[in-house]
């Protein structure tokens, strides 16, 4: 949905296709890496979200916010490393001077089972 100059996309998955690729919790079921790499594959997936819905991404001036919630177990504390999948991803689309904040989170379950679920708030040119 778009607000002002604001595109705000929410329940972004690492899914292709409407498959899940990855399921279980990180650090229990997956690994630190594979949470890493579900991460990047969500961020794909709103991405392509972003674009479909701007016609190109070109028209995203900023990054405003990124919320990366993770299915982990209770002690698990390596949230920010399955983080920087998704971060890297956007660096790598936007650059580094186009990112703002992000917050990381660790919950007890996701949809579907997945380990990884994407909040990404955009700014756009009006």
């Amino acid at each position: 949905v778009k607000i002002g100059n604001l595109v705000l996309l929410s329940g972004m998955l690492p899914v292709v296709g409407h498959v899940p690729q990855f399921i279980g919790r990180v650090g229990v079921e997956l690994t630190v890496e594979e949470g890493c790499k579900a991460a990047e594959v969500a961020c794909l997936s709103a991405l392509s979200a972003a674009r479909a819905f701007l016609g190109s991404l070109d028209k995203v001036t900023r990054v405003a916010k990124l919320g990366v919630y993770i299915a982990t177990a209770g002690d698990f504390k390596e949230h920010p490393r399955v983080a920087d999948g998704a971060s890297e991803m956007l660096l790598k689309a936007f650059g580094e001077e186009k990112l703002s904040g992000r917050i990381v989170l660790g919950v007890a379950s996701l949809p579907l089972g997945v380990p990884i679920e994407l909040e990404l708030v955009l700014e756009v040119e009006t």
